[in-house]
């Protein structure tokens, strides 16, 4: 796919130190009882703080079975790690998104083969149209002529694990 290449993987994203003070704070603040670790609960009130949703019962699940058996719950470290993987998947997200919105010039919520040609004429002028068309089509899973965040998000990140 047009899209993996090994400049295309999302960069190592660190936290400052005033944003991993706000996570230990969080967690502290929802670790009402100072047990030490969170809760399956503790932790669904803490994603609500730092990110604005409440994780469904997959996500809790996953994140509850991927944490040390030996514990009650997430431990400061481990919570740590966690925030820290959804804040970088968050930002990627974000970058998809910009260079979604960059390529949809009339702001309609979908691309088409036009915006593609555009696009990659600025980006990449030696492109043949015929490589271009092949990566609108490769990008537009339900072949109706038109990307879609969706469709162009899938592309971005799973074009990424083929490389």
């Amino acid at each position: 796919m047009f899209f993996s290449g090994p400049g295309a993987r999302p960069r190592t994203w660190e936290a400052s130190p005033s944003e991993h003070k706000k996570w230990v704070e969080v967690f502290k603040a929802c670790d009402e009882d100072n047990k030490g670790y969170l809760s399956r609960e503790d932790f669904k009130v803490a994603v609500v703080m730092l990110f604005g949703y409440k994780p469904s019962k997959i996500e809790a699940d996953s994140v509850m079975s991927s944490v040390n058996p030996n514990t009650s719950g997430i431990l400061l470290e481990e919570f740590l790690s966690i925030v820290r993987k959804k804040k970088e998947v968050q930002l990627h997200r974000n970058e998809i998104r910009h260079i979604f919105t960059a390529f949809d010039r009339h702001y309609r919520g979908y691309l088409t083969l036009e915006d593609f040609k555009k696009a990659f004429r600025l980006v990449a002028p030696k492109l043949s149209g015929r490589t271009v068309l092949d990566v609108f089509r490769e990008v537009d899973q339900d072949s109706d002529g038109l990307v879609s965040f969706k469709d162009f998000e899938y592309a971005m990140i799973h074009g990424q694990n083929e490389a």
